[in-house]
């Protein structure tokens, strides 16, 4: 049976903006957690393209992934996604070409069709709201790009071209799982905040595979939250944390919410919908936390773990992550 010492272990780190920290802490604390992910023996940290989020710092996620990438040697770096309906495939083939130029073997590139964001943001972006539906045309533009195919006459993606960065589907449903399958590419699943499918979609995958140029076999990803501490007991505390904080962020429309508010919205369904977005979560002692992913790993099907830290300190996820580490028996670099 796998087991998270036989897994390679992920990280998705949504660079949180923490209760009275800034921006700059949180870009700080995301290199200090890819330095500390790198020297422990993690396979790899993506950054998430998410706006209007008052507690993420990563919208802008291809000049995260270069400041990180400048600040580590090894570790692979990349999107975990990219909403690509948000951009052209040329710009984001232009973008991650020139990250493989700096960081050969190191970019990795995953695709998600959702606008993370809401509508208001939507029109800020100058998205237009049928630009999902282009989504499967537009991975296999952003892919002939990359491979020096380029599908459209006399245009070049420069730098990109010939670079080939390995592309990801990411999704949470039936259709990103049916995507990935056809075009033969590894698919993540974000079990982490959207695990109603997971199982449906993973087994859809594998059923449909079809090998590419990229992957001979099917390779999935499945995301769950790690809250590790020193005991359940401090874990399940951070947890708490993290689960108000989120009821803060989704409800609050940007001003604090007093605890009996708080208390309010979790007993709503609105409230228990919050929660029920962590289902997959492991919340404990190293031994605890061990536990829930290996048996998570069999649940999902899993070939690799992405792992979201999401305790409300710096520190506390970076405490986290060596909690992980030591547990799971990752090689240290």
């Amino acid at each position: 049976m796998p087991s998270s010492s036989s897994v390679p272990l992920s990280i998705l780190d949504l660079a949180f903006i923490g209760k009275g920290e800034t921006v700059k802490d949180s870009l700080d604390g995301t290199v200090k957690l890819a330095q500390r992910a790198e020297k422990r023996g993690y396979e790899r940290v993506w950054y998430a393209e998410h706006h209007n989020m008052s507690a993420i710092a990563s919208s802008a996620t291809s000049v995260l992934i270069a400041h990180v990438a400048a600040h580590t040697s090894t570790i692979r770096l990349g999107s975990g996604g990219i909403m690509l309906p948000n951009h052209s495939p040329l710009q984001i083939a232009e973008q991650f070409g020139t990250l493989a130029s700096l960081h050969p073997g190191r970019i990795d590139l995953g695709l998600g069709r959702a606008p993370g964001s809401d509508q208001n943001t939507m029109r800020a972006l100058r998205r237009d709201h049928t630009s999902s539906d282009r989504f499967p045309q537009d991975v296999l533009e952003l892919q002939g790009f990359l491979a020096g195919r380029s599908r459209i006459p006399g245009v070049e993606a420069i730098p990109g071209r010939g670079t080939n960065v390995p592309l990801y589907i990411l999704g949470s449903s039936l259709f990103g799982a049916t995507l990935a399958a056809r075009l033969g590419l590894p698919y993540a699943f974000a079990s982490h905040f959207s695990p109603q499918e997971l199982e449906r979609a993973v087994e859809t995958y594998r059923r449909e595979f079809e090998p590419s140029a990229q992957l001979a076999a099917p390779h999935v990803i499945a995301g769950v939250n790690v809250i590790a501490a020193e005991t359940d007991e401090e874990a399940q505390a951070h947890s708490a944390i993290v689960v108000r904080s989120r009821i803060e962020l989704f409800f609050g429309q940007g001003r604090s919410l007093s605890n009996d508010d708080i208390d309010a919205i979790l007993r709503s369904p609105q409230g228990r919908q919050i929660t029920q977005m962590m289902q997959y979560s492991a919340v404990g002692s190293p031994s605890t936390v061990r536990d829930y992913l290996d048996a998570f790993i069999e649940h999902a099907d899993a070939d690799e773990l992405i792992t979201v830290h999401p305790s409300p300190s710096v520190e506390a996820r970076l405490r986290s992550v060596e909690l992980l580490a030591d547990v799971s028996g990752l090689v240290a670099a």
